[in-house]
């Protein structure tokens, strides 16, 4: 690699040191100025000749000539020398085509051309204010291109890391954040700034030219619209930098944060899209550059690993891209080179005249060589140069290779890691979750020890009490054993007692008889005293044992009744503790009770509201079945089967939940749910039946109507049945299964049958049709436009006026059917975006058949309306055809659109702005109509004055057979009118007929 730098450098370098050999000292010096007058003075030449007053494009040659100068001084000061001198705010178009140069210069030139054209952005600042004062011509476009200049010149200025054309490697794009987010977050802000100026200037561009003309083939058009090459080539690039700059802000900063970059991203998206899509049509940039097409979304950054799926957009220039008079681009080194090296010829032989040419460095007199050893040096040198070259080529291409792979390898690596850290993310994700459902467990945790405590504590309370029971009940039996003692301690003493009162009884009968004795033995004086004295001693002796058992008697009964007193009180004090515990432990009892029971109660509570609830939803439907405002809303087949089919599956779930509430009253959480989804679908299954029956015919509707009520009337009796207590164990939902039953088999016979499609390539022929229906505008736009040019070239005078204002309200009103498909174009691709969820767009059309069935049949309707008005139109500009059938195909293209508008519209969101965009291009469309009816009408009125008749020259007798013949001729077109009238309504009815088959209806329903 060192020999081949060397050998490069010793190349070129021999003419300047001849140069400075053959002029001497002070002839150098004269040299080089002449060099540089010689150059500043082509510079002029090729300056003055690419900007110039002409509206024709900038030449390539000429362009390419400035941009070679500045690398050749290394800077732009000859440029801005020439400028300077060239009225630019006298003259839009000079203005306009300096600009182009001046972007050109930016771009490919030498990087100094920034550095010497900063100074100058103030006076580009001052001229973009002046120009913007002129709003026809070259005036805004001046205004906006210096905007975008002056855009470009302070962007690179604080990116000095971007060079003029925007080509980087990934590698530079992130060494130009220096790894801060920050910096990355200005970037995008600035891009942002500067490709909103780029979309600018596009559209500022586009809006001055009539895009209904070819104007890309005329000079004038070509004029405006080369610059555009220039911007597409910036947008290209700053378009691929944002997307990889917001990816890799995605991955460091919240998603919220990041919401604004995404709108703006979103709304120039759209733009650049939309732009480089009427670019690629355009027949003067076909040949020029081949301009990329954007995916048809845009890129996702909330997933990171959508990075791998973006594809770069390269813009490809053809080698022959250029202007027709202009020789093929080559490589700007290469020609820099050679016209370096022609410029010095040119110096050479102005200095030392035109007899150097044969051998301008003497070679013949210097070292003694001859021509032949001149030849062979200069042979031997050719070839080492071609195999340098040769070498240097080798390099580059493996250069070039092994570059490529490394992007590749770099591409793929950032790709892994950027799946890497959404990988990562994903984990701290569900990290986060875990611990928040391991906080939630703990708390769960804590709140069930809670509650286990205060159980514990409850059983602890439990257990005192059923102790303390038991304490008071041992205490009452060893009472009652007590007593028992007592009392049979008072019936020994009682008997004890009772044995005293007998011996005193015998000892009274004693002393009776002993008395009866003393008194019958009166005998012995003597015996009988001293038996007296005796039994008086006696008989105190008993006295006295009477007195002692009389008083143990007293203190016995006394102590008997203390027993007795105490006896009673205790049991008393345990009959009264007895009754406490016994009413507690009641009380505890029937409150227990009493709690399961309000339990229970709250629970079929609970029941009843829900199933009241449910009532009045189901009987709500009922009600809006008679409401006038329910007739207008309409629904399909497909869509009651599938509510029908939900409602099925909830009675099944029903049923179960009721029986598991039949077996455990107190668990009521199943069956809840269960009810309310019951009558939400029910209802909902009611609405839609009778919205279905709106759309089908008389015989079949009456019956889905009447089955709809039949479902509602059931299920409001299952509902009642759950309601009362004494039913609910009998409630049974068959009937409300039957009525389902019914409904679905009412719902599959009106099925649409009318178009024999499968339904998975419905989504492809809707596509289709939509393009049809294009190409039929586009086709019918182009008929319009040869048959002006046949017109005018064969017309004269009213007809001709006649034909244009005819032709030309037929051609605005192609245009605005071209918008309105347009519309209905994105507005259909945002309700399957919208609707779609995680299915496919296929899958989303099969599962809205009869919406889909709708949009291709309103597409087939336009595309065949605007075929059959250019076809009365081609008759009317012949002389062929009838004003009236020009008109009645106005209007039935008119209808045809409402009819595409109702389709496209049905589920689109109310605030969608690509519905308000459709309303706008339906109502252009209506006014187009208008328009073509207009010119129709007064046409036919122009012709009429043209054609009326001359009665000056006729008899009365003429006049009256002329009379008498129109009034004949009335007769007959009234009965003709009258019968073209009942034609006309039969015709309706049978087209009324076929569109009910078409939409599934049964044939005999329909006749």
């Amino acid at each position: 690699m060192d020999r081949v730098s060397s050998s490069m450098k010793q190349v070129p370098n021999p003419l300047p040191k001849v140069l400075s050999r053959r002029g001497g000292g002070g002839g150098g010096g004269g040299g080089l100025e002449a060099e540089r007058e010689g150059f500043e003075r082509s510079q002029t030449v090729s300056i003055n000749k690419a900007i110039n007053t002409q509206e024709v494009a900038v030449k390539e040659k000429h362009a390419r000539t400035c941009i070679l100068g500045t690398h050749h001084e290394k800077g732009a000061q000859t440029f801005w020398s020439v400028v300077n001198r060239l009225p630019l705010s006298s003259n839009a178009v000079l203005c306009w085509k300096f600009c182009h140069v001046f972007h050109k210069l930016l771009r490919d030139g030498h990087p100094n051309v920034l550095k010497d054209s900063v100074r100058y952005k103030n006076e580009l600042n001052d001229m973009s204010r002046m120009w913007s004062h002129l709003s026809e011509g070259y005036g805004q476009l001046c205004s906006t291109y210096l905007k975008l200049l002056r855009t470009k010149m302070e962007f690179h200025t604080k990116n000095p890391r971007f060079p003029g054309n925007l080509q980087m490697s990934d590698r530079q794009l992130d060494e130009a954040g220096e790894n801060d987010v920050n910096n990355f977050f200005q970037l995008t802000v600035e891009m942002f700034d500067y490709l909103e100026c780029e979309l600018n200037l596009f559209q500022t561009v586009f809006s001055s030219l009539d895009m209904s003309r070819s104007v890309s083939v005329t000079a004038a058009g070509q004029c405006r619209l080369a610059p555009l090459i220039q911007v597409i080539l910036d947008c290209s690039h700053l378009y691929d930098y944002t997307v990889k700059l917001l990816f890799k802000l995605h991955s460091c900063l919240p998603a919220d944060t990041l919401q604004g970059h995404r709108d703006r991203f979103l709304e120039q998206f759209r733009k650049l899209k939309d732009l480089f899509y009427r670019s690629s049509n355009l027949q003067y940039f076909k040949r020029l550059i081949q301009i990329p097409q954007l995916p048809e979304n845009p890129p996702n950054f909330l997933r990171a690993s959508a990075l791998s799926e973006h594809i770069s957009p390269v813009v490809v220039i053809p080698a022959e891209a250029s202007s027709p008079d202009s020789e093929p681009i080559t490589d700007l080194v290469e020609t820099d080179t050679a016209s370096q090296q022609s410029l010095f010829d040119n110096k050479f032989d102005d200095i030392f005249g035109s007899s150097f040419s044969n051998d301008p460095f003497n070679f013949s007199s210097q070292n003694g060589m001859n021509k032949d050893d001149k030849d062979r040096l200069i042979e031997q040198l050719y070839r080492e140069i071609s195999a340098l070259k040769e070498e240097l080529e080798n390099f580059k291409a493996e250069s070039h290779r092994l570059g490529v792979q490394l992007r590749g390898r770099i591409s793929e690596l950032e790709a892994e890691l950027a799946e890497q850290q959404h990988l990562k993310q994903q984990a701290l994700d569900e990290s986060d979750f875990l611990h928040t459902e391991l906080e939630e467990l703990k708390k769960q945790w804590e709140d069930t020890e809670k509650a286990q405590r205060s159980l514990t504590e409850i059983e602890r309370k439990a257990q005192a009490n059923e102790q303390r029971y038991t304490k008071l009940k041992e205490k009452y039996s060893e009472l009652v054993q007590n007593h028992a003692d007592l009392l049979r301690k008072a019936q020994e003493q009682a008997e004890v007692l009772e044995t005293l009162k007998r011996e005193l009884t015998a000892s009274k009968q004693e002393q009776q008889a002993l008395q009866s004795t003393l008194k019958s033995s009166l005998q012995s004086e003597a015996e009988r005293s001293t038996r007296t004295a005796g039994l008086e001693q006696e008989r105190d002796t008993l006295v006295v044992a009477v007195a002692q058992r009389s008083q143990e008697v007293v203190a016995l009964q006394a102590e008997l009744q203390q027993l007795k007193d105490t006896l009673d009180s205790e049991k008393e004090s345990s009959s009264k503790t007895l009754e406490t515990l016994q009413t507690r432990l009641g009380e505890k009892e029937s409150r227990e009770q009493a709690l399961q029971q309000r339990l229970l109660d709250e629970q079929f509570a609970l029941l009843q509201c829900t199933v009241q609830e449910a009532e009045q939803m189901v009987q709500d439907s009922l009600n809006r079945l008679d409401d006038p405002a329910h007739i207008s809303c309409t629904s399909s087949a497909d869509y009651l089967l599938c509510r029908t089919l939900a409602a099925s599956d909830c009675i099944e779930r029903l049923q179960g939940a009721h029986g598991k509430y039949l077996s455990n009253r107190s668990d009521v959480s199943s069956l809840l749910p269960c009810v309310a989804l019951f009558a939400h679908l029910i209802s909902d299954t009611i609405l839609q039946g009778s919205a279905t029956s709106h759309m089908v015919p008389m015989e079949p509707a009456d019956l889905l109507s009447e089955m709809c009520k039949q479902c509602g009337s059931e299920a409001l009796s299952y509902l009642g049945a759950l309601k009362d207590e004494a039913s609910l164990g009998g409630a049974d939902c068959t009937a409300v299964r039957n009525c389902l039953s019914r409904i679905s088999a009412i719902g599959e016979e009106l099925r649409p049958k009318g178009l024999d499609v499968e339904q998975e390539a419905l989504g492809d022929l809707v596509d289709k049709e939509m393009a049809a229906t294009s190409a039929a505008v586009e086709m019918a736009v182009a008929r319009i436009e040869d048959m002006l040019s046949k017109s005018r070239a064969g017309d004269t005078g009213v007809k001709l006026e006649v034909n244009e204002r005819i032709l030309g309200s037929c051609t605005d009103l192609m245009q605005a059917i071209q918008v309105l498909v347009l519309a209905s174009k994105d507005l259909q691709r945002e309700i399957v975006e919208s609707g779609r969820g995680a299915a496919s767009p296929k899958e989303f059309y099969a599962r809205n058949s009869r919406w889909t069935e709708g949009l291709i049949s309103a597409s087939k309707a336009v595309g065949w309306g605007a075929t059959v008005m250019v076809d009365a139109a081609d008759l009317v500009v012949q002389g062929k055809g009838k004003f009236e059938e020009l008109m009645v195909c106005s209007h039935e293209i008119a209808a045809s659109t409402a009819q595409l508008v109702a389709a496209s519209k049905v589920k689109a969101d109310k605030d969608s702005a690509n519905l308000a965009r459709l309303r706008q291009a339906s109502r252009g469309v209506n006014q187009a109509t208008a328009g073509v009816v207009a010119s129709t009408k007064s046409g036919k009125s122009q012709i009429e004055e043209k054609d009326s008749m001359d009665f000056s020259s006729m008899t009365l007798t003429q006049i009256k057979r002329q009379e008498m013949d129109s009034q004949v001729r009335v007769l007959e077109l009234e009965n003709q009118l009258q019968k073209e009238r009942q034609k006309l309504g039969e015709l309706r009815k049978k087209h009324y007929k076929l569109a009910g088959v078409a939409e599934g209806w049964d044939e005999d329903a329909a006749e």
